[in-house]
């Protein structure tokens, strides 16, 4: 669904309105993504996914659809034609200055052959209409995801983009590359940790100047499923940033926010919401309620929320260690690990109190006699608190128990263990090695999507990845068993990617202690 709500704004001596009344006509009922203006600001750009008019109808991933400013008002969005669009996933990454140019996400099919979505294309503005894209091409680029979204700097030597490759933390992290003099692209590089989580990076902006970059994720906590951030370079080789910071409720919500891309000389952002939509992304502008004079535009595009200072790098965390099963509380080692490490134990009553730099991404051990011990990411990046509490329920050890090993990862479709991973199979070695009379049994479970004989293989197969492991740590195979079941137990629904990544898990259970 599209709908722009904001108040008029001044451009190029002609005044545009964005309002509800005047994009009527554009609303629909499926999931509008990537919406970007062209550069006179007279035609918005945006990808509508599952469309019945789309080259591979209902099927199709999504399509570029395009609709102008005339008389006042927004047309009604037409289909951008099978120049612009194949049966891959096609959207616009952006414009040259002088409109003459776009840049479009993907490559093109050569002899009606099918392209998986990769790379970059442009297309050249004839006065027949928009040239058959040609291919870019960018060294070992590789998206092994289904999905991609990115930016073209408005200078066309900056590709920002969202992938799935060879050096991923988790699931989709963000990348950058560059144009040299004689027009070449470099080879993409990962914009590093204090950008990318284990989850999932998606849709990276750039400011005009270049200074900022804007993205999409589910791997921080702020108020939705995603969350719109946004973070400062800091030097020219794109791989140094500031703390990435939650761009707070005038632009988050409970809902999905994606797509986030901003227009200075409007004063303007547009994104995309699924809060008080049908469950799709509604496209939303952002107005900077600033009065500023037109030197200014160029450089302030939003009035951000406060950038922390020095003194406000810490944070108070506190919280309480308990049986799960008895709600008891529990005396336990805490074992905070970063650059900086913590130590914390809880008292009788089982709470615990400590103050951390929240400057760092923490692996927390909790381990305890006559418990499996417990490990949790602990990522405070975003300042927006002063306290943080974080509780913990501790699983005793006796037969029956059943652990989820959350933080035992794979790259999609394969049995390549993330590296996050093995953090947390240490912790069940280490419980192995304390308890030598343990003995348990490991499953694996996909979610439901594709074939479910091949799942199940998978579901296997990853197992058997997960024991060779703890074997090859010194625990003797005949106490771990280990079975595949596919997608047949999913612990939720897999309507989504958040509840389909529940479902993908390693547990393991006590038969014997």
């Amino acid at each position: 669904m599209l709908l722009l709500v904001g108040s008029g704004i001044a451009f190029g001596g002609w005044a545009q309105q964005f309002s509800k009344q005047a994009l009527e006509a554009t609303s629909s009922i499926y999931d509008d993504q990537s919406p970007v203006l062209s550069p006179d600001g007279k035609s918005l750009y945006f990808t509508i996914a599952n469309h019945p008019q789309n080259v591979a109808g209902k099927k199709d991933p999504g399509d570029i659809w395009i609709s102008t400013w005339n008389n006042g008002a927004w047309s009604t969005p037409v289909h951008g034609g099978i120049t612009l669009n194949d049966e891959q996933y096609n959207a616009v990454a952006g414009f040259s200055p002088d409109g003459s140019q776009v840049f479009l996400l993907s490559h093109y099919a050569k002899n009606g052959s099918l392209v998986q979505s990769q790379g970059l294309s442009f297309s050249k503005k004839t006065p027949a209409g928009w040239s058959a894209p040609e291919n870019i091409s960018i060294p070992y680029f590789l998206n092994k995801s289904s999905l991609i979204s990115g930016h073209v700097s408005n200078d066309g030597s900056i590709f920002i983009y969202s992938a799935d490759a060879y050096d991923t933390k988790g699931a989709e992290d963000l990348y950058v590359s560059r144009k040299n003099n004689a027009g070449q692209w470099s080879e993409p590089r990962n914009l590093g940790i204090v950008i990318n989580t284990s989850f999932q990076e998606l849709s990276p902006s750039l400011s005009a100047d270049l200074k900022y970059i804007y993205f999409s994720t589910n791997g921080r906590k702020g108020y939705g499923s995603f969350d719109i951030y946004y973070a400062e370079r800091l030097d020219d080789t794109w791989l140094n940033w500031s703390i990435p910071v939650n761009m707070g409720s005038r632009i988050n919500t409970e809902g999905r926010e994606l797509f986030y891309r901003t227009y200075p000389a409007l004063h303007l952002s547009l994104y995309t919401t699924t809060q008080n939509s049908d469950g799709y992304g509604d496209i939303r502008s952002y107005r900077d309620s600033l009065n500023l004079p037109d030197s200014a535009a160029t450089f302030i595009e939003i009035r951000r929320d406060k950038i922390p200072g020095k003194d406000e790098k810490r944070v108070v965390l506190r919280g309480t260690v308990t049986d799960s099963k008895t709600g008891l509380p529990v005396v336990a080692q805490l074992n905070f690990k970063s650059d900086s490490s913590y130590i914390a134990t809880s008292s009788k009553q089982g709470k615990y109190s400590l103050n951390i730099l929240s400057t760092q991404v923490y692996t927390i051990v909790v381990e305890a006699a006559g418990y499996v011990g417990a490990l949790e990411k602990l990522d405070i990046h975003t300042f927006e608190m002063r306290q943080v509490e974080l509780n913990f329920k501790l699983q005793p050890i006796e037969v029956g128990t059943t652990v989820n090993l959350k933080n035992v990862l794979f790259r999609t479709g394969t049995t390549d263990l993330l590296f996050d991973s093995y953090d947390e199979l240490n912790v069940v070695v280490d419980l192995l090695k304390a308890n030598p009379a343990i003995e348990i049994e490991l499953a694996g479970h996909t979610d439901s999507r594709g074939d479910a004989r091949q799942n199940l293989r998978l579901s296997q197969s990853r197992v058997e990845k997960v024991k060779n492991y703890l074997v090859s740590k010194g625990i003797n195979a005949r106490r771990i068993q280990g079975k595949g079941y596919g997608g047949k137990k999913p612990i939720t629904n897999s309507d989504s990617e958040e509840s389909r990544r529940l479902n993908r898990r390693v547990e393991f259970t006590i038969l014997k202690d």
